[in-house]
C-alpha cells in the first residue's frame, strides 16, 4: 500500500486505485493465465499461512500449546461451533470446507495489510468464484437432500394464500441475487478501507497537514485490522445460513 505523491502544476497527484492492478509479479509484459501475478502469488501465499497455522502450528498437539497452535484451536473451536449452532449436528460435516473459506479470507485480508502487499479479496474476480462455489454447492446440496421439497424454499406457507405467489418471485429473486451480494460486501469493503488509507497516506506528502493524515492513516489502518476478521466472519456466517436453507429448507 505505499504510495507514490509528487506536485504537478502546483497539486498532488496520487492514484489510490493502483494498488489494486493485476500484473506480472515477474516483469512486465500481458498478463495470461499462466502468468504468475501479484494476485495469485498473495494467494500462493494465503494458503502456505492457512497451511503453516493449521498444519505445522498444531502438529505437536502439546498439552501446553504453542501460539501458534492457540490460535489454530482458536479458529478450530470458533468455526466449529458456528457451524453446529447455526446448522445443527447434520451441518458439521461441512465444517471442513467452511473453516476452508474462513481460514483463505481472514489469510488473505491480513496479508493484504502488509505495505506493498496486494490484498486477492479486493478483487471481485475473486471473491466472486468463492460465492459462486457456496452457492452451487448449496443449491446442488439442497436438490439433493431433499429432491423438488427444497423448492419450499420460496413459498412462505405462512402467508394469506393471494401473496404467496408474489412472495415465491420475490424469494426466487433475492435467492439468485445471493451471490452478487456475497461477493460485493467482500471485496468492496477491502477495496474501500485500501484506498481511503492510500488517500491518506497521498495527503501525508503536504507538510502542513502530514501529522493529520499520519493520524488517519493508524486509525484507518487499525479499522482495516478489525474489517479484515469482520468480513471473513460475515462471508463465512452468511455460508452457513446458506447451508441452513438446502439442509432445512421448510425452516
Amino acid at each position: 500500500m505505499a504510495t507514490e505523491a509528487h506536485s504537478e502544476e502546483g497539486g498532488l497527484v496520487f492514484h489510490p486505485m493502483d494498488q489494486f492492478i493485476v500484473e506480472p509479479f515477474f516483469g512486465d509484459g500481458p498478463v495470461a493465465w499462466y502468468t504468475v501475478t501479484n494476485a495469485t502469488f498473495w494467494m500462493f501465499l494465503a494458503v502456505i499461512a492457512v497451511f503453516a497455522l493449521l498444519v505445522l502450528g498444531s502438529s505437536k498437539r502439546s498439552v501446553i500449546p504453542t501460539r501458534m497452535q492457540s490460535v489454530a484451536e482458536l479458529a478450530y473451536g470458533f468455526i466449529y461451533k458456528m457451524v453446529e449452532d447455526i446448522c445443527g449436528k447434520e451441518g458439521v460435516k461441512y465444517f471442513p470446507y467452511i473453516m476452508t473459506l474462513f481460514m483463505f479470507i481472514v489469510c488473505c485480508n491480513f496479508l493484504g495489510l502488509i505495505p506493498t502487499a496486494f490484498t486477492p479479496t479486493s478483487h471481485f474476480a475473486v471473491t466472486v468464484v468463492l460465492a459462486l462455489a457456496v452457492f452451487l454447492t448449496v443449491t446442488i446440496l439442497g436438490f439433493v437432500k431433499n429432491g423438488a421439497a427444497f423448492l419450499s424454499l420460496f413459498w412462505v406457507a405462512s402467508a394469506p394464500l393471494a401473496l404467496r405467489p408474489i412472495l415465491a418471485v420475490i424469494e426466487i429473486i433475492s435467492y439468485f441475487v445471493r451471490p452478487v451480494s456475497h461477493s460485493i460486501r467482500l471485496a468492496g469493503n477491502v477495496m474501500a478501507g485500501h484506498a481511503v488509507i492510500k488517500v491518506f497516506a497521498g495527503f501525508a506528502a503536504l507538510t502542513a497537514v502530514s501529522p493529520i493524515a499520519i493520524l488517519g492513516i493508524t486509525a484507518m489502518y487499525g479499522l482495516e485490522v478489525l474489517v479484515s476478521f469482520i468480513q471473513a466472519y460475515v462471508f463465512t456466517i452468511l455460508t452457513c445460513v446458506y447451508l441452513k436453507d438446502a439442509l432445512h429448507p421448510h425452516h
